[in-house]
């Protein structure tokens, strides 16, 4: 077992040395750097011992402890009783047979995907590469591969950019269920033990909820964080939500200086994602869970969402969303600012499933024809216009947004306009009401010069013309259900 404090020591040393104290006055100093900027589209994933079951969600291995709940039953129905086959007992199954990683990059890199984030720890405690601090790890046994060092490894190859996901804090209670019967949760556990520490669990959105974390548990997050940035130097270092737990709150501020002061060793800039108000303000980049904002933000920001809209993870009967909902998404949220990080839930034997394969290679052939209204794209002064209202939040990419023909969103690209209906018009016809005619010598209206008008990936152009009403476009191609996006060329 490796010394906490050593360790400790040694991470307070790097805050010391470089630019970056574990204050929030010093850590607003940090800017976002320009390559997240330009970048719009990532690739999440969700892989571990929880796809073994391919049950339920990727919280099986919370739910699975939890009498009553489906997981309960079907894991003693599967499995046997808990006190004699448990979670730790599925790691030998989790095998990574079929596992190609340059398959995975391949298939990253075709969707349009420009980075990519594996969850390296999730909140089951299991560590997707090779650590030096525990023997729970993938390395080390289930697939017997250092998973995240060969994905870095075949991501790169493609010129992909690698970050990782840790959800390491919520292990304090996610296996606390455990001890409420006879299973394998059970004695005095310490640090190293798997299942440790299975906290009674409290209410997850309690930012003060007890029993709270100790100056251990946090001490060897903290370790563990710094691990993994110090070995595989990630572009993005992405949190779930109880790092917001008051307890977490000085950890945080180190591992932002650690992390901010290594890369300005590395002559890199990296970014950390975090939900609600874990960081403070202007010191990371804010990420919203399954939703979005509903208007432009001045500030950088991201969605993470999946595929499926029951599970992270791969699980049999997944609810998939369509490209083209999906596609409709990261349209609306580039619009406002911000990224879309979209998510992966291989199976156990590290193949994709076929329908998050071809969802993937529809969206990469949407981006391949309309990435410039994307890729590298600016706001524009408004996000867009149409009667379909986005509710804001988290948790409501369930809520389905019946598009029109009169739903727009609008970037900024170089020296055009970029117009994305984001539902085809029967006919090919449009109106573009903010395009039209205006009087902008008192209001903020576009009062430009249009050069030309094209619809990307069709042949023929458009015919066009300006109105008070708005910017009229006939003879559209419209063979499509995916959003059609028009180039509004300014001189």
């Amino acid at each position: 077992m490796y010394d906490l404090k050593e360790k400790q020591a040694a991470i307070d040393a790097v805050i010391a040395q470089g630019p970056y104290r574990d204050e929030w006055q010093s850590l607003q100093k940090y800017r976002i750097p320009s390559w997240y900027e330009e970048a719009k589209f990532g690739i999440f994933i969700h892989w571990g011992v929880y796809s073994v079951p391919e049950f339920g969600s990727e919280w099986y291995s919370r739910n699975m402890y939890i009498q009553g709940t489906k997981e309960f039953a079907y894991h003693r129905k599967t499995f046997g009783e808990h006190k004699d086959f448990g979670y730790k007992d599925l790691i030998p199954l989790f095998k990574a047979e079929n596992w190609v990683p340059e398959t995975w990059a391949a298939l990253f890199k075709k969707s349009g995907a420009q980075y990519v984030v594996p969850v390296a720890e999730h909140h089951d405690g299991f560590q997707m590469y090779a650590s030096e601090l525990s023997e729970w790890h993938a390395a080390n046994m289930g697939p017997k591969q250092d998973v995240l060092g060969k994905l870095k490894a075949s991501l790169t190859k493609q010129g992909l950019l690698t970050g990782v996901s840790s959800h390491r804090i919520e292990h304090w209670f996610f296996m606390g269920h455990g001890r409420e019967f006879d299973s394998d949760v059970k004695g005095e556990l310490k640090r190293g033990d798997f299942y440790w520490p299975a906290e009674k669990e409290a209410d997850h959105h309690d930012l003060h909820s007890e029993p709270k974390p100790t100056e251990e548990f946090l001490e060897d997050w903290l370790t563990r964080c710094c691990e993994l940035i110090d070995k595989y130097q990630p572009k993005i270092l992405y949190f779930d939500w109880w790092i917001q737990h008051e307890a977490v709150k000085p950890y945080l501020r180190k591992l932002a200086a650690y992390y901010y002061n290594r890369a300005f060793q590395w002559g890199e800039e990296v970014v950390i994602n975090y939900k609600h108000d874990a960081f403070m303000f202007g010191t990371a980049v804010v990420d919203i869970e399954r939703g979005q904002f509903a208007d432009t933000k001045p500030f950088v920001w991201q969605t993470d969402t999946a595929m499926a809209l029951n599970s992270w993870s791969y699980s049999k009967g997944n609810d998939y969303r369509t490209a083209t909902e999906l596609i409709c998404d990261l349209v609306d949220i580039v619009s406002k600012n911000g990224r879309l990080l979209l998510n992966v839930g291989p199976k156990a034997d590290g193949s994709i499933p076929e329908e998050e394969c071809r969802i993937l290679e529809e969206i990469g052939k949407w981006l391949e024809v309309n990435g410039e209204a994307i890729y590298g794209a600016k706001v524009w002064r408004i996000y867009g216009e149409g009667p379909t209202q986005i509710v804001e939040g988290q948790f409501a990419d369930g809520i389905k947004k019946h598009f029109t023909a009169e739903d727009i969103r609008y970037t900024v690209n170089g020296d055009s306009i970029y117009a994305v209906v984001l539902k085809p018009s029967a006919d090919g016809r449009y109106l573009l009401p903010a395009l039209g005619i205006h009087d902008a010598s008192h209001k903020p209206m576009f009062n430009g010069i249009i050069d030309s008008v094209t619809q990307l990936g069709a042949a023929d152009l458009p015919n066009w013309q300006q109105t008070v009403s708005g910017l009229v476009l006939e003879g559209a191609v419209a063979d499509t259900d995916k959003p059609v996006v028009f180039r509004i060329k300014l001189k």
